[in-house]
């Protein structure tokens, strides 16, 4: 069975740092993508970092610069490093794995994360 849990999540000061992780029970070459959305009060559920099977990855521009999205096939989990943090990363942050051949979207439960002062 497909579980992601997240962990990591907390608060932090604007411009703090905080590391998310996503542990997986499944190896993670099963995934062609893997990728931490994030859903802020009021809004709707958006992507912000996208690590592809061959190493590549791609950001929003809300975070491109700040946050470092990295995977350890070893360990099976996924990881966010947040730098440079705003209020305005506040929201709950998922995990995703995404299966190309078959289509299947795999999500963790979320972790909240605060910036404030």
């Amino acid at each position: 069975q497909v579980q992601l849990v997240e962990s990591g999540g907390g608060w932090a000061q604007p411009g703090g740092s905080l590391r998310l992780s996503c542990t997986v029970t499944v190896s993670l070459f099963g995934f062609n993508t893997m990728g931490w959305y994030r859903q802020a009060p009021g809004n709707e559920r958006e992507l912000g970092a996208t690590i592809f099977r061959f190493g590549s990855s791609q950001y929003a521009d809300s975070v491109k610069g700040r946050f470092t999205i990295s995977r350890d096939y070893a360990k099976n989990t996924m990881s966010l490093q947040m730098n440079s943090r705003k209020p305005e990363d506040t929201a709950v942050y998922y995990c995703n794995g995404h299966k190309e051949n078959d289509g299947s979207d795999y999500w963790g439960q979320g972790t909240q994360v605060t910036v404030s002062s």
